[in-house]
């Protein structure tokens, strides 16, 4: 019992001694594997609201926390918001989102990936209300869906492009279904904080 309890406690130790020498190494391969990767975006873009032709120029920023990859793709959590600057003729909508977004591991400059998000929105109108059947609708508050995806591309190992396409789902909307689909296409920036990039 005894030589089988100092084979273990050499065996650890042995292990702790190697660990300094074995880290190093492995931080400097290009195929080290970042367990998380903290990251923020910031972008401009297009909504078509989905209520009477409305449409909005806004700004989309947010932040994903990367997680291990596995088995090819890389799983994150993502956060996002949108603010609308040009509110457009009809409504205006803003929100805020966070879920999950899934990537593929192609190769080391191009990152395709698709999201889940479900979050809160704000539909304000353009002439203040919106009547409609009978009634005036002022402000809309409700819970959004959104589903989406796109591609981002590396230029360098801090920054990427990103191409990015949502369609939502708003509820206690002025319409007969009582639901409006918001579709946004947006391009930005992603920037990495003190990651590099290779994740193979």
């Amino acid at each position: 019992m005894k030589q089988s309890r100092s084979v273990l406690v050499l065996a650890a130790l042995l292990a702790t001694l190697s660990w300094p020498c074995i880290a190093p190494a492995q931080s400097a391969s290009p195929t080290a594997v970042r367990p998380m990767q903290l990251s923020a975006f910031g972008g401009v873009s297009g909504v078509s609201t989905g209520l009477a032709g409305g449409k909005n120029f806004s700004i989309t920023a947010g932040a994903d926390l990367a997680l291990p990859p596995w088995r090819g793709i890389r799983p994150a959590l993502e956060v996002r918001g949108v603010y609308p600057t040009d509110r457009g003729l009809v409504d205006s909508q803003k929100s805020i989102a966070g879920g999950l977004k899934v990537e593929t591991l192609l190769n080391h400059r191009i990152h395709p990936y698709g999201d889940f998000l479900f979050g809160r929105g704000e539909m304000n109108y353009y002439l203040g209300d919106y009547p409609f059947n009978g009634f005036d609708y002022y402000l809309s508050t409700t819970n959004i869906y959104s589903v989406g995806g796109g591609l981002d591309y590396d230029l360098t190992d801090q920054l990427s492009l990103k191409v990015d396409g949502q369609i939502q789902r708003w509820g206690a909307a002025p319409t007969n279904s009582g639901v409006v689909n918001p579709v946004l296409g947006t391009v930005g920036i992603v920037y990495r904080f003190g990651f590099d990039r290779h994740i193979y």
